[in-house]
């Protein structure tokens, strides 16, 4: 019988959890969930343990498996409960936390977990080649800083010997193009701690692909019907307070400075700034649909633990905008904002993208009448159609104050990112008394739209410098051309080639030090430039250049106004090949 690989990861987990208290007597358990790659357990240890005993573990767990244990499922009482854990601590607080009446508990051999299932039949059923202890980790029981740090083991699990070895063959080729490593090696960022963690330094290669993208963002823009704004950073707390964010968001929101006697915050939002745009004048139905964006730098409170590279910072800068409409122009709205996410995923190179269409949150987490809620959906829904996106609801997953589109796209080795976010908002209309004057003269309430479509520009930069493994297209790359003498003699020409270049609008490295070429060669390969034109006696002499690609292909030897006009197409078209 076969099983869902979640209800494998499940089991696998409590039997890592009977092979640790086996190993370690006087553990306390926690919580043991699956998760997308594996599962993980926690525990309170006797001692500290370190990855050298993983293999103890994995041992311990395989003679559990053959074993052949079987998940037998029993119901009991709270105190029934109570007193099997008794020297559970962690399991007690979770029992007192259940309401009263019956509770589930599943023993496999000598070990008895608190949990709801479901489990495989018997371990027979799990494969002792199908799993991998990962890493240790603390983690805060319940997530709360103040309560004591436990001892987190993950591990992969799969449904079989193949998928996880090919799982593993997949980590192995993303920790070569992890964006943190390859931002170090291709001098493009920094963080510093001691300067304040999740905040990014760009260096002037990373600056370089930065300017380009944001040009070409804005240029998008503007041919697609968009105005752009500037707005401040700081905004009074009655700002978030009417936008809803102090009461819903508060815990992701800096905390307030006081300038003048009154409390202001760093903006984690750029939307009530261009509200207050909006309400300097009276609109008009002739006036919409406004369509207006900016590159707004915003500021959330990550947990430390959570930062990670540009994946997960505290400062970034979102690709923003916001669609204010009538109700008639919606569906046609979203429509085109998902048109032009789609035409931009396309043109930085990614084809593989699934929409995820989220509801209305459940019980008191949200705003808005449910049949705005359903009329919004409806129209997010016919956008997705429109275009064939392949998508998945995504229950309860909206924003408070309304249903939106998150579009995920996979990267060159498999793995999905989660990226434009095209949101309806019904609530910043009514709080901030936003008002159009409609054909029958009465003043009426726009629609309003939030929409990021790279998500934000640093964790953009993350994902597609792991996409590309730091190789961007020759339109993106910071250095595009590295100019290499075959020796000193030649230096006088390279500086002529490289100036040319400059001159027509190229971004030149000029390798003019005394290392031998095929260093310089490899050096440049290794920045991942795309072309490296070599000049020698034979070059000079004939006002050619020798071009390499980067991934070591050689194009014929060509006068450089050839190989300009060969590298300024390349540019223009954006093309992905060299």
């Amino acid at each position: 019988m076969s099983f869902p690989v979640e209800t494998i990861r499940h089991s696998l987990s409590h039997v890592m959890a009977q092979a640790v208290i086996t190993l370690y007597p006087g553990t306390k358990v926690a919580i043991g969930p699956a998760i997308d790659d594996g599962f993980y357990y926690d525990f309170q240890l006797p001692s500290p343990l370190q990855p050298d005993d993983f293999a103890a573990i994995e041992k311990e767990m395989r003679r559990i498996i053959a074993g052949n244990h079987a998940f037998e499922r029993r119901e009991i009482s709270k105190d029934e409960a109570k007193k099997l854990f008794a020297d559970e601590p962690f399991k007690l607080e979770l029992i007192d936390g259940l309401e009263d009446g019956t509770i589930s508990v599943y023993s496999q051999g000598s070990f008895t977990d608190l949990c709801r299932g479901p489990h495989v039949d018997s371990t027979r059923d799990l494969r002792p080649d199908c799993f991998k202890l990962r890493s240790i980790a603390g983690a805060y029981w319940r997530g709360d800083e103040k309560r004591p740090m436990l001892t987190r083991i993950y591990a992969y699990a799969f449904s079989s010997k193949e998928e996880l070895n090919a799982h593993l063959k997949m980590l192995e080729e993303a920790e070569k193009r992890d964006n943190r490593r390859l931002g170090k090696e291709l001098n493009l960022f920094s963080t510093h701690e001691e300067a304040g963690p999740g905040l990014i330094y760009w260096h002037p290669k990373g600056g370089r692909f930065r300017v380009e993208l944001e040009n070409w963002w804005r240029d998008e823009h503007y041919k697609n019907g968009y105005e752009l704004l500037f707005t401040p950073h700081v905004g009074k707390s009655w700002l978030w307070e009417t936008s809803g964010h102090l009461g819903f968001y508060k815990e992701g929101m800096y905390s307030p400075m006081e300038i003048d006697e009154e409390k202001y915050y760093v903006k984690p939002m750029n939307c009530p700034f261009h509200i207050m745009i909006y309400n300097t004048d009276v609109h008009s139905y002739r006036d919409l649909p406004l369509r207006w964006g900016e590159l707004g730098t915003v500021y959330r409170y990550e947990r430390a633990g959570a930062l990670h590279g540009l994946m997960r910072v505290r400062g970034f800068t979102q690709d923003d905008a916001h669609i204010i409409c009538t109700p008639d122009q919606i569906e046609d709205e979203i429509a085109e904002v998902l048109r032009f996410s789609l035409s931009m995923w396309k043109t930085l190179g990614f084809k593989d993208i699934k929409a995820y269409l989220a509801t209305r949150p459940a019980g008191d987490g949200a705003v808005g009448a449910a049949e705005h809620w359903e009329t919004a959906l409806e129209s997010l829904r016919k956008a997705v159609d429109k275009e064939g996106l392949p998508y998945e609801i995504d229950e309860g997953g909206g924003a408070f104050y309304g249903p939106k589109i998150d579009l995920k796209v996979k990267d060159a080795i498999g793995r999905e990112w989660q990226m434009t976010t095209i949101q309806f908002d019904f609530n910043e209309p009514e709080r901030f008394d936003m008002t159009y004057v409609d054909s029958d003269g009465q003043k009426k309430r726009p629609y309003m739209v939030h929409r990021a479509l790279l998500g934000s520009i640093e964790r953009f930069f993350g994902v597609y410098i792991e996409h590309t493994a730091g190789a961007f297209p020759v339109w993106l790359a910071p250095e595009q051309v590295a100019v290499i003498p075959v020796g000193t003699d030649f230096i006088d020409y390279a500086k002529e080639v490289g100036q040319q270049l400059r001159a027509a609008g190229l971004r030149v490295r000029m390798m003019l030090s005394d290392e031998r070429m095929n260093a310089k060669i490899r050096l440049a390969q290794a920045q991942k430039i795309p072309y490296m034109l070599v000049v020698g006696a034979n070059e000079r002499d004939n006002k050619t250049v020798a071009p390499r690609l980067r991934d070591g292909r050689q194009l014929e030897i060509m006068p450089v106004a050839d190989f300009m006009a060969h590298a300024q197409s390349v540019i223009s078209e954006k093309s992905l090949d060299l």
